[in-house]
């Protein structure tokens, strides 16, 4: 398989749309979206993510066994990902929860 070899001009435009992201991620700082503030960040930061992936990491002119294999990596982070959100919604709301205090010199209950 022969290299492929990219414009300059490509590289630059990803480099100012990469950047131009991060602009609008920092706005999108700024703007009180309530609990659409960590999505919109996360989405714009998926995109970029995938900018580099795609363009910098040379993912798009690669074989199909290299995209295969960066689509399983994909798969698996979300499912990983998925399975910890599970588990944190699953358990409650504990806003403003303490928990007692612990006395050091308490002896421990017997079974």
């Amino acid at each position: 398989m022969s290299d492929h070899v990219s414009p300059v001009s490509l590289y630059l435009t990803i480099f100012f749309a990469l950047m131009i992201l991060t602009g609008v991620t920092v706005a999108a700082a700024f703007v009180n979206l309530g609990q659409f503030n960590f999505a919109v960040a996360m989405l714009v930061a998926g995109f970029k993510a995938s900018l580099v992936v795609w363009f910098f990491m040379h993912v798009k002119y690669q074989s199909h066994l290299t995209k295969l294999t960066v689509a399983t990596g994909l798969f698996f982070l979300a499912i990983l990902l998925g399975m910890s959100l599970i588990d944190y919604v699953s358990r409650g709301d504990f806003k403003g929860y303490v928990p007692p205090p612990v006395n050091p010199d308490a002896q421990m209950p017997a079974r």
